[in-house]
């Protein structure tokens, strides 16, 4: 996800969901019977939470979790016909608390929020 219009749709009329551990959070926004299905996916860290270095470094910390966890979750939007949108942000993490990040660090909690947004969808449907 990339456009301004993108993020502000997800922004203005998406939902927001936390992690159990508040580790991370995600907004969400989808659309159904689009004639592009799939899902659009960025990644979103504050100034607040640590200089450009770490955020840079969690940002693809972040990604690479996301790309392990995402087949079964992006397989799923392609057959029910889903444009999903998702944001995901650190929500407690912080460059004081965490200066040395690793992926098993997040990656549960990364999966938890997309199971969250999956059932979201599926009580949707």
């Amino acid at each position: 996800m990339k456009t301004k219009k993108d993020f502000q749709k997800v922004y203005l009329k998406g939902k927001l969901l936390n992690s159990a551990q508040n580790k991370l959070k995600v907004n969400y926004y989808f659309e159904s019977s689009v004639n592009e299905s799939g899902i659009k996916a960025a990644f979103v860290v504050s100034k607040k939470f640590g200089n450009a270095v770490w955020r840079n470094r969690f940002k693809r910390v972040l990604r690479a979790a996301y790309r392990i966890s995402k087949l079964e979750f992006a397989e799923y939007c392609v057959v029910n016909n889903f444009l999903l949108y998702l944001i995901f942000s650190p929500k407690t993490i912080n460059q004081k608390q965490n200066k040395i990040l690793n992926q098993n660090y997040i990656i549960d909690d990364l999966v938890e929020l997309l199971q969250k947004v999956k059932t979201k969808l599926e009580k949707h449907e």
